[in-house]
């Protein structure tokens, strides 16, 4: 008998290197022990890590690595040997295991995958954060998952609530955020989350004033929510009053005299005025811009960041998906890869001044991500003048274009970013400026060789900064 141990249990990558290290030593599924630790040497197994290699690692279809993913966060002990047995049967052979629903294996790996997934819904739908009495932007939420997935749902609420820093404790496994990276820790208990804060008397009158009695169905309503998740939810409280009073509230509004519909049709925005005064100003100015569409789908407008007098001056193309929820412009895997760049020439990010062409984010939804969308020149040209304000506040030496539509932005529609990539031009206002790629276009450049290559010109192009 051979001992495995996967710590922790949930780990996708802990699981493969020991499945792997078994199928290259040819270990048959009932000949490993996964309670691993002290069973296993109480069995008299010897360690997967000590095993002779005598066969190459086989290829594993991407489906299987996705169905593992969810199984391995379910709580069943079983669940190690059962993904270690589907996959001793695809390495021997059965290419095909996955197709064939009926297989008992696959049904069970299915139907753990399927409790997994909507655990996890259910943690997305019925977190709730209270803010931490006298620290303010901190926020912890209290929730008890039916299975291990907390490592695996975290990342969703740091996009999603990148701006803030939480925590979520569970009794297993607590996630952290601190508004730059995600961390974990041992699990807690309920008493360590506020029971309460003073926005939930808010969200009450909301619930009760929205929540439609003609459209109640409590059997849906118990699926959809059950009962189990309601000492999470503030609103849960109002539950038996509404569901009590919904029939005369519906007969209510079914005596109620009818009335016309009045048709309002809303004045044009104004758009925001760009002020003289201190960045700060432009900023207060800039959060209410109305000057093009883009306004209404983004979160907010992402204003530039950095010292008032800083030398360099960076301007992209526009916010991403991280940026328009923190409200902070180069924080997103594009911003990070430049961070990268910056360190590997000796420039600290906090001189510079970074800011964007277009100051909302536009996008298109597929599904339930947003997919960056290139901005139009209307867009680029209705924020320009916010640009003018940043660029006459800061009064910086030198530009950097990161992209087409920046270079479009700082030296006027008639560059050529193929033809001008890295060559030095002088504005009417005497503030010299090149123009380089986005480090975004560097992360979609597919094989890992051309994203190398990529990003190398990109840094040899950033040396420019160092060398004037």
């Amino acid at each position: 008998m051979v001992a495995a141990h996967v710590d922790p249990p949930w780990d996708p990558a802990v699981w493969r290197a020991a499945s792997r290290a078994a199928l290259r030593a040819g270990v048959a599924p009932e000949r490993i022990d996964w309670s691993g630790g002290i069973q296993g040497s109480l069995l008299g197994g010897s360690d997967l890590a000590l095993l002779p290699a005598e066969r190459p690692a086989p290829r594993v279809p991407a489906e299987f690595l996705a169905l593992a993913n969810a199984v391995l966060c379910h709580r069943a002990e079983d669940r190690h040997g059962l993904l270690y047995r589907m996959l001793w049967r695809i390495a021997e052979g059965e290419r095909a295991l996955l197709q064939r629903a009926s297989d008992p294996d696959v049904h069970r790996a299915n139907t753990m995958a399927q409790a997994v997934r909507r655990d996890s819904h259910k943690m997305k739908a019925f977190v709730r954060f209270r803010e931490v009495p006298g620290d303010d932007e901190h926020y912890i939420a209290w929730f008890e998952p039916d299975h291990h997935i907390v490592d695996r749902v975290a990342p969703f609420f740091a996009r999603r609530f990148a701006g803030m820093r939480w925590a979520i404790v569970t009794p297993y496994r607590t996630a952290m955020w601190d508004g730059e990276a995600l961390a974990f820790a041992d699990g807690g208990a309920r008493a360590d989350a506020p029971t309460e804060d003073a926005r939930e008397d808010l969200w009450r009158t909301y619930y009760a004033n929205i929540f439609n009695p003609a459209r109640l169905n409590t059997t849906m309503m118990r699926s959809e929510m059950p009962q189990k998740y309601w000492k999470h939810l503030p609103e849960a409280a109002l539950l038996p009053g509404l569901v009590r009073d919904a029939g005369l509230r519906v007969r209510e509004m079914a005596e109620r005299e009818h009335q016309a519909p009045r048709r309002r049709i809303p004045a044009a925005p104004t758009p925001a005025p760009v002020v003289a005064g201190t960045l700060e100003a432009l900023r207060d100015s800039a959060r209410d811009c109305r000057r093009c569409p883009l306004w209404q789908p983004s979160t907010q407008t992402v204003f530039g960041e950095g010292p008032s007098t800083a030398r360099t001056m960076i301007v992209g193309e526009q916010p991403g998906d991280e940026e328009d929820l923190s409200g902070r412009p180069f924080v997103g895997p594009a911003g990070r890869l430049f961070s990268r760049a910056l360190d590997e020439l000796g420039i600290d990010r906090n001189t510079l001044y970074l800011t964007n062409a277009v100051k909302h984010f536009r996008f298109e939804p597929r599904g339930k991500r947003r997919l960056h969308k290139r901005p139009d020149v209307a867009h680029i040209d209705a924020c320009n003048g916010w640009l003018r304000a940043e660029i006459a506040q800061v009064q910086p030496e030198r530009i950097v274009c990161l992209g087409a539509s920046a270079a479009r932005a700082v030296l006027g529609p008639g560059v050529r970013l193929t033809e001008e990539r890295g060559i030095w031009r002088t504005r009417e206002d005497g503030v010299r400026a090149f123009a380089t790629v986005h480090p975004s276009w560097v992360l979609r450049q597919g094989e890992p060789a051309a994203q190398d290559a990529a990003y190398t010109g990109f840094v040899d192009d950033l040396r420019r900064l160092v060398e004037t």
